[in-house]
């Protein structure tokens, strides 16, 4: 017998599950969120907010929390590839009130974010996980585990919010099937440093044999140094570098990035080196009946860009807001998929050509004759790399746009 009845099911309880959960909650809906790790939680990510969410941060009601927390505004972009340092300014968001992009470790981003869920009502179970996902008439049923033992716990709800990453393969309705490793695999590394010679503002993007990385300021002092490194080629540094893996691409890094290796000189590690992955590119967003996906879960553009939390979070808006539109004209069974294609629609719109733009960036840093080749052009013009920040999204008000399209 199901015992819990809800609106809502959100599976993850990172930015994009949060983020959806908090804007349903503040529309109306009940909503229970299910998240399987404890938090605080660390997480390969590169930890860089643009401008572009601050408000949605201020409409989740985070926003004060986050401007105390975060690192230093982020002024400028730029490129260390072999011995070539190149800046420039990034685009400014008119919208922003003169602010700028900063970058927040997950451990803390993450829980701020789920406390403010628990704090508008969010039904919130965790560490939990969703064991099972079926269709039961015009409802979706959901065996919730906790911790390690039986299933403790059914669901029953209307809708069903999948939040749970990419790397999250499985059985259920909403993850994607399990792949067989590739040599081109990209495998995910995440290190803070403390006392490093980065420049405050500067948020710079790292290419090397193989692989592509950034570091910026974050909270407390640190910088968040991340990478994506192809299977392969990790598998020939470990050759020569039995150590820690983590280490062994860090010196990697060095070796082939003059730019890192100066600002990390003096800088020592803060805490272990995390690894996840691989990553999986690509657009997975797609009309399912009552069965959404935002995040990562719904697409996932290459960490190059450095746009992955503001496409995740500006996912949950986007589905919210064509969520909370359907409900307030009747929320009828017969307009699901509507909904459903509108919102794939809206996802495409705004963020599809950042999935493009983010894999023809990865793949050309990831070549050393690519980049080489380029190299002289970027010296002489480095404002090309704003020009590349704003196609990214850096400067897209996703938020504010939707407002004004559909209203709040």
């Amino acid at each position: 017998m199901l015992k819990d009845s809800h609106d809502v099911l959100v599976i993850g309880g990172g930015p994009a599950g949060a983020t959806a959960a908090i804007l349903l909650a503040q529309a109306g809906w009940t909503v229970v969120l299910v998240e399987r790790k404890r938090f605080p939680r660390k997480k390969v990510c590169g930890e860089y907010l643009s401008a572009t969410n601050l408000p949605l941060l201020d409409r989740l009601g985070v926003g004060k929390r986050f401007r105390a927390e975060a690192g230093p505004p982020v002024q400028q972009v730029g490129l260390f590839a072999g011995r070539t340092l190149l800046r420039a300014g990034l685009p400014r968001l008119s919208s922003s009130r003169g602010e700028w992009g900063r970058a927040l470790s997950r451990e803390r981003l993450d829980s701020m974010l789920l406390e403010r869920a628990r704090a508008v009502g969010v039904d919130v179970r965790q560490p939990a996980t969703v064991v099972f996902l079926r269709i039961e008439g015009d409802r979706y049923a959901s065996g919730i585990e906790i911790g390690v033992g039986g299933i403790s716990d059914t669901l029953s709800t209307r809708l069903v919010v999948g939040a749970h990453g990419s790397w999250d393969s499985g059985t259920l309705l909403t993850q994607p099937p399990r792949q067989p490793p590739a040599p081109s695999d990209l495998l995910g590394f995440k290190a803070h440093f403390q006392r490093s010679r980065l420049h405050e503002g500067l948020m710079p993007l790292l290419a090397f044999p193989g692989g592509y990385g950034g570091m910026v300021h974050c909270d407390q002092g640190r910088i968040s140094l991340s990478c994506c490194i192809r299977r392969d080629r990790l598998a020939l540094i470990r050759q020569t570098d039995r150590g820690d893996a983590g280490n062994a691409v860090l010196a990697f890094i060095k070796e082939s990035c003059l730019g890192a290796r100066l600002a990390l000189e003096t800088a020592h590690l803060d805490g272990p080196w995390l690894a996840a992955g691989p990553i999986r590119p690509g657009i997975r967003v797609k009309e399912q009946g009552g069965i959404f996906l935002v995040g990562n879960a719904a697409g996932e553009a290459h960490p190059i860009i450095a746009e992955g939390i503001s496409i995740a979070m500006q996912s949950a808006w986007l589905l919210s807001t064509s969520l909370n539109a359907w409900r307030r004209c009747g929320g009828a069974d017969t307009e699901l998929r509507a909904v459903g294609r509108d919102y794939a629609s809206l996802w495409r719109r705004h963020f599809g050509a950042r999935v493009a733009l983010s894999e023809l960036l990865a793949q050309w840093a990831m070549r050393p004759v690519a980049v080489a080749g380029m190299l002289p052009w970027l010296r002489v013009a480095p404002s090309a790399l704003n020009w590349f920040a704003r196609l990214s999204g850096k400067a897209k008000d996703v938020v504010r746009q939707q407002l004004v399209d559909k209203g709040p």
